[in-house]
């Protein structure tokens, strides 16, 4: 991922996750924070493992994970995918993510008009409840509503 990408995936956006089932059949959830590493080379999100049983399932199945970035107060949004995706334990340095990331959403949304406290109420997870996946990026994709939307992003 070239460096633009990286500095768009590294603030704290709307992070949407997706995968499927060997039936193919779509799972979504909310990602609760992310982050790029390794230059961009590994891409991790945590969600909330137990209201999401069913897609960390598909993950560990199948690897495959598409994960949506989106800054609500312009909806300019990537789209990361991958296959080989794991599931994993987050780490200690993982699980620390979670609140810096809140704070950045919280910033995000309370200037486009949302309460904080709805904020909090959408974003809540149990931290017994994190789940971490991993996976390599080997597509990028634009999703901004307009003519580009779905067009790959070049590194």
């Amino acid at each position: 991922m070239g460096a633009a990408v990286l500095r768009f995936l590294d603030r704290s956006l709307s992070v949407n996750v997706a995968s499927s089932d060997r039936a193919n059949r779509p799972l979504v959830a909310r990602a609760v924070a992310a982050r790029a590493s390794c230059g961009g080379e590994r891409l991790t999100v945590l969600l909330d493992g137990r209201a999401n049983a069913e897609l960390v399932a598909a993950v560990a199945d199948t690897g495959r994970l598409a994960v949506v970035f989106s800054e609500p107060s312009t909806h300019r949004s990537l789209q990361v995918k991958g296959d080989g995706a794991v599931v994993a334990a987050p780490t200690a340095e993982e699980e620390a993510l979670t609140g810096p990331y809140l704070d950045g959403f919280i910033t995000e949304l309370t200037g486009i008009g949302f309460t904080e406290p709805f904020i909090r109420a959408v974003m809540t997870c149990d931290p017994a409840d994190l789940v971490a996946l991993h996976v390599r990026p080997a597509a990028v994709f634009d999703q901004t509503p307009g003519p580009k939307a779905g067009e790959p992003v070049q590194a």
